[in-house]
Formats: C-alpha cells, structure tokens, sequence
C-alpha cells in the first residue's frame, strides 16, 4: 500500500531488502537483483518494502511453475516506482508490485509495462481493473480511513466521529494525526478522500478548518500509527496522546492478531465514511530478462493460493471476486461500503498541484 504491511511481522522483511522468499526448485545462482537470464529458474518481483508472503504459498508457486521467486525491496511505493522509471528499458526485475490507482498513470505515461492479460483476470472484480491495455493487472484493495481508539472516547462518554464534517467539530480539535500528503501514501490517500468528499473548490476550506481544528502533520504512517496514535500496540508503549490517526480499514484485525493474547474485541476502530480507496497493481516490466516467469508471476498473484494468503500478510483485500480472507480478517475488519474514489485520469491531471495546495495550507 504504499498499501503497508504496516506491522511487526513486516519489518524484519522490510530491512532485509533483497529476499529469497522461495527457496526450492531452483539451481539458478543468480542474486544480483536485476532480473533473470534467458532461461533462468528465478523471477524477480520489485516492490515496495511492504511486500510479504507466506513462505509455503511462494513455495507452492515453485512447485507448479519451477520458478524461484527473489524480491527486490525499494523503499515506499513513490520511491520504488521512481527508480523504475530512473531504469526503464533496463528493469531490475521481472515484475512490479505496488504502484497503485493514486501513481498508476504516471507510471502508465511512463511506458514501464508490457501488456499482458494475466490468467484468471476474467474472475477479478470488474471495478479494479483501471487498464483496458492490460499493462497492469490488478492485485489488491485497501481503504484509507481514520481510526479511532475505542477506549479513549469510552472513557470520555464521547461519540468517535464517523465522517470528514466530524472532524472539524470542536469536539475532536488536537485529536487527529495524519501524514503528510506530499510524502506519505496514506497522507495522499486521506487528502484525496477530502477533494472527492469536499469537491475541487471546497477542499481548501475544509483543510483549513482541520488545521484549525489541530490536526497533526506527520511524515509517514510508521510514525503517524505508532507512535503518535494512542489505540495502537506501538501508541500505548509511547505513550501516544492522539486518539485518531488516518490509517487503513484493515488495521483493527491487525491489532487483534498480532496481540498476544488476542483480545475478544478490536482496540481501534473505523471512520467508515472518511475511506479512501486504493487498488494495487501488478505489472510486467518493460525490457524484463525472464518475461515467461514474470507472466507465470502475474498470473499466480491473481489466483486463489496468493489472494487467500494475502489478507494476513499485507492486510489488504483480495480481487479474486470467490476468494475468502482468514476469519481474524472479516470479524475484525471494517466493511466499507461506499469508499470515496478519484478517477485516475483526474488524479494525474490535478495531483501534483493539489499535493502542492495542500502543503502550501497546511504544512508551511
């Protein structure tokens, strides 16, 4: 996500930064991260450092396909996808994970993808799929959404707000933390939830009364979730004083699976009406030394082995529109029902200045 696995399990992965995720079926020696040659057993996926999953279920891709799969971790979404377009022609793998619907034309522009109709797509949901060329084939969904620590506002007999209006009552002045938009994907996330909500002229206002109204600007969600947010696991041990944080739908089952002992009930909960959402793309690089395993690739993100592993892994939901995420995930999870969208053309036209409104309001 930029959709992040945003959690403990993920960031000994994250520091890892060049993986072997899948380890059989392979005699391939090659680790050099910048792709496969011609005949090669290995498929390097690039990513962001979000990028996880299941060692038995990569295994599994190995048994059916022969491939190994290595991933080249890169930094969030924004940096990754910037050192792809710094070696287009010349990729440093096979396949790109992660740019998602708020980057996806300019990486489209960009020319980084091979058209490719992955196997399967035909039972991916209809409305994720924002490429009619197929240069990207989508992975993933994931709403960006302000939670809200449950006991906080027990505690204080108050109702926790449900909607963008909610957060500019004096009730919930100095309570939100957000990310910055110009650096963040969640922060860029939240701030097009307020031009789809609010509209192209009343976005403005609306962050100038947030600001008003004491909403804290941090750079990213690591900082924003952990450290500044009193609901979560890492907010409670730093003694974090803000109960309300622009974070994801899927975050309470996190809190839940990760607690030891699990708890019978979510700590946080969500905004269910401040939701962006984002859709993650998968894509087959331009120029990739190992094309046939970077299609076997594609193909296998889409299939039920991957998309039933993803959900406990990223945290985000599955395309596959028949697959079913692990109980922890449902019961926990927030249903979104209507999330906020942009169109991904009015996005490109509109995002760099709308990214430099906002800073110039709310940051300097």
């Amino acid at each position: 996500m930029h959709t992040t696995t945003k959690y403990a399990a993920t960031a000994l992965a994250a520091a890892l930064g060049v993986t072997a995720l899948a380890g059989c079926g392979s005699s391939d020696d090659d680790t050099s991260g910048s792709g496969a040659s011609k005949g090669s057993t290995t498929v390097t996926l690039v990513s962001h450092d979000s990028f996880t999953a299941s060692d038995d279920v990569l295994k599994e891709f190995t048994k059916e396909t022969g491939y190994t799969v290595k991933v080249l971790k890169s930094g969030d979404a924004g940096a990754a996808l910037n050192q792809e377009i710094l070696t287009k022609g010349s990729p440093r793998g096979d396949v790109f994970f992660g740019v998602d619907n708020t980057l996806l034309s300019r990486a489209l522009d960009q020319g980084l993808f091979t058209p490719y109709k992955a196997k399967g797509l035909d039972d991916v949901s209809a409305d994720t799929q924002l490429d009619a060329k197929h240069r990207v084939t989508p992975v993933d969904t994931g709403d960006i959404c302000v939670n809200y620590d449950k006991k906080y506002f027990a505690d204080k007999k108050l109702d926790p707000p449900q909607s963008f209006a909610d957060l500019l009552k004096p009730a919930y002045k100095n309570l939100l933390v957000t990310e910055n938009a110009a650096t963040s994907s969640p922060g860029l996330g939240f701030l097009l939830g307020t031009v789809a909500d609010s509209g192209e002229k009343g976005y403005q206002d609306y962050w100038k009364k947030l600001k008003a109204n004491g909403v804290k600007v941090v750079d990213g969600w690591e900082q924003a979730y952990n450290e500044e947010f009193s609901g979560s696991a890492g907010g409670k041990k730093a003694n974090a004083d803000r109960p309300l944080v622009v974070s994801y739908a899927s975050s309470p089952p996190a809190e839940v699976y990760y607690a030891d002992p699990q708890p019978a009930e979510a700590p946080t909960g969500v905004a269910t009406a401040t939701c962006f959402r984002q859709i993650e793309f998968a894509g087959l690089l331009d120029g990739a030394k190992n094309e046939a395993g970077g299609k076997a690739l594609l193909d296998f993100l889409i299939s039920r082995t991957f998309q039933e592993d993803m959900p406990l892994q990223m945290f985000v939901d599955p395309v596959l529109k028949d697959a079913k995420p692990p109980e922890v995930y449902t019961k926990f999870g927030a249903t979104v029902d209507k999330p906020f969208t942009v169109a991904p053309e009015e996005i490109a036209a509109n995002r760099e200045q709308w990214v430099r409104t906002w800073t110039s309001l709310v940051v300097k």
